[in-house]
């Protein structure tokens, strides 16, 4: 074991990967309840909902797959799981925007990876990357952070769409509730937990929400908090019925334009997530050499595009690389044994599907929240006072939650970067592969946005 994860090598012991692989579980496993809170959430057109319990096995199976193949592969401690913003493309821009019915929603996802493994073998993938500029591969992840945070204040009942006119998005009729209070009672706690910088800070906060929930429906002898119910049994056999229920019927339901761009759009939320990920883990567990390179990222991408494909195919969204896997790293975590852990502890979380529909949305919202303004802090560093970098970051970050799409604001910004550098006479500044981008973006728009 020491000689295939060169643990010694690297200054680390079996215990500390242990540890470390302990602690990446506990910062990860709100996941098993957040991404089936997001799919779980929206029906498609013929009013099929995906079933929760079956969303927990499918959860907690490809991340405990993904996550030991990392390890393995690899040999680094970078955990994997269904990425969000990407689950909430599928849901809300795809099935309830598009109308994609669930299995086409998730063969974009198996294509989507399968383009990403082919750039990732051809070396186009660390290409494409350099030719997108910095400011709007920031904006992408700040917009989607906006987007999450969203989707969680609506999940939890706190703002709403007024129908018939009126405001676009309202603060909701009902906020003197149970559930507000649930709501603002996980909010705050998880920020004082990660102020504090508590270990599992999320996954503790979903617990207490969780808690203070149960505690009102039991007093109240109703269910002013839904969803907060004790089941009858805390495990259960996993259901694998969603496992390849997948269909690549939506290049005939969107036609090929379309469909082109909405591949092309799961590509780019995912594509620049898991590079910068990966190097931030990289980097706090000692990996990176001295010019900030990871040296095994091809194998860190071969399986990082591995697990969109290997989420599509198990509906349960494409997997990525989780930041949190930085707590393992601070654990002292170095080598892929820290992996093959909490990969181990994400498969018999399959067992634990009833405990998490206990969960309810007011418990799941403040994740949401908080892992979205942690997400807006990409902007921190763009020039505003460039108007030509200004406009297209702004209109990638505001219309992705105006919209309801993730699209929508990723191929405005392309196309507005493109635009305006070009006719300010700086088009040697745009890369060919970010105008051959802009292009099917000008296209996607000209036959309908998702």
């Amino acid at each position: 074991m020491d000689r295939f994860f060169r643990i010694s090598e690297r200054g680390s012991t079996v215990r500390t990967e242990v540890l470390a692989g302990l602690a990446t579980f506990a910062t990860m496993a709100y996941i098993l309840v957040v991404n089936p809170s997001i799919l779980g959430g929206v029906a498609d057109a013929s009013g099929l909902k995906l079933d929760h319990t079956q969303l927990v096995t499918v959860t907690a199976l490809v991340a405990g797959v993904m996550t030991i193949a990392m390890g393995f592969v690899a040999n680094v401690p970078m955990a994997l799981a269904a990425g969000l913003g990407i689950n909430a493309f599928v849901a809300f821009s795809l099935v309830a925007g598009k109308g994609l019915d669930w299995p086409e929603a998730m063969g974009v996802i198996v294509v989507e990876g399968i383009v990403m493994l082919v750039l990732v073998l051809a070396g186009l993938r660390e290409a494409i990357m350099n030719a997108i500029p910095n400011a709007l591969v920031r904006a992408i992840g700040a917009g989607i952070g906006i987007f999450i945070a969203l989707i969680g204040l609506t999940n939890a009942g706190i703002v709403v769409h007024p129908e018939g006119g009126g405001t676009i998005v309202a603060i909701s009729p009902d906020l003197a509730s149970w559930s507000t209070l649930v709501f603002l009672v996980g909010l705050v706690g998880t920020a004082v937990l990660m102020a504090r910088r508590v270990p599992a800070a999320l996954l503790i906060g979903i617990a207490i929400a969780t808690v203070l929930g149960i505690v009102i429906n039991a007093l109240s002898g109703g269910t002013p908090v839904p969803g907060a119910e004790l089941p009858g049994s805390i495990t259960a056999a996993p259901d694998f019925s969603l496992v390849g229920d997948v269909s690549f019927g939506f290049f005939g339901a969107l036609g090929l334009g379309a469909a082109l761009a909405v591949v092309l759009t799961a590509l780019m939320a995912n594509f620049f997530d898991a590079m910068g990920t990966a190097l931030a883990v990289g980097r706090r567990a000692g990996l990176t050499d001295d010019e900030g390179r990871l040296p095994m990222m091809r194998r860190v991408l071969l399986v990082e595009s591995a697990g969109a494909i290997a989420g599509g195919a198990a509906s349960a969204s494409s997997n990525t690389i989780f930041v949190e896997s930085t707590a393992g790293a601070a654990q002292g975590g170095r080598t892929g044994l820290a992996n093959v852990v909490t990969g181990v502890l994400f498969l018999l979380a399959m067992f634990l599907a009833p405990l998490a529909a206990v969960i309810p949305s007011a418990a799941t919202g403040p994740v949401l929240v908080v892992v979205g303004a942690l997400m807006i802090s990409q902007l921190a560093t763009i020039d505003w006072d460039d108007i030509g970098v200004a406009l297209p970051v702004f209109a990638t970050v505001t219309l992705m939650p105006f919209t309801y799409s993730i699209a929508n604001g990723v191929g405005a910004g392309m196309v507005l970067y493109v635009l305006i550098a070009v006719l300010r006479g700086r088009w040697r500044d745009v890369h060919p592969l970010l105008a051959a981008v802009a292009a099917v973006f000008v296209w996607y728009f000209a036959n309908g946005t998702v």
